[in-house]
């Protein structure tokens, strides 16, 4: 179920997901066979079954930015299996339709759906497009030792949006607790922090 934010319409966010996306190309490059297998800083997940969790998702929330409704497979997440030896060019391929959908400032507008039958606001759904496209990026990432950069508007609008969602998220299990971070941290790593992902962690 999708998580609920609160911020505006967030149109000011559609010329943001194309810069969100920009650091996977080198992350999605790097991965290697044998290290489909390696811890991810997502708890949840090794770097095969994150992959796997973008992939599952990833038509759901393209469709969602099209207004159309795409459900995800008819078996659940762990019973699906979409990392196959063409994996990097349909994740690839993948994103490049979800920053396409996305970056439409219509596309944040209205209701929509993703997954399911309810009707969701848009700007909720594009909010969660922005945090997957960032901390799930910044997890393969440093899964593979890369250490990713975005740009400062990229990172604050990402923690505003997880500001916005982080503790309904945490009662569904999908964020852990919050890590304690300096006071002078940087907004990269106080989203970070915030998701409850510690900003030194390392393979």
């Amino acid at each position: 179920m999708p998580l609920e934010t609160r911020h505006g319409d967030g149109m000011s966010n559609a010329p943001l997901i194309a810069r969100a996306a920009a650091p996977w190309a080198d992350v999605i490059r790097d991965i290697k066979p044998d290290q489909l297998g390696a811890p991810t800083p997502c708890a949840d997940y090794d770097v095969r079954g994150l992959l796997n969790h973008l992939l599952y998702w990833g038509p759901s929330l393209d469709g969602a930015g099209r207004k159309e409704f795409t459900p995800p497979p008819g078996t659940p997440e762990r019973e699906t299996d979409l990392v196959g030896d063409d994996w990097a060019e349909r994740l690839s391929a993948h994103l490049d339709r979800l920053v396409a959908s996305w970056s439409e400032p219509d596309a944040w507008q209205g209701m929509t759906r993703m997954g399911g039958s309810t009707d969701w606001p848009a700007a909720t759904i594009g909010g969660m497009v922005l945090v997957e496209l960032v901390v799930h990026g910044w997890d393969l990432a440093r899964a593979v030792s890369q250490r990713p950069a975005w740009d400062d508007d990229v990172t604050a609008a990402t923690y505003r949006e997880l500001a916005g969602m982080v503790e309904q998220g945490r009662e569904m299990g999908v964020f852990g607790p919050e890590i304690t971070v300096p006071a002078a941290a940087s907004t990269v790593d106080r989203m970070l922090a915030v998701s409850g992902r510690d900003p030194k962690w390392a393979c």
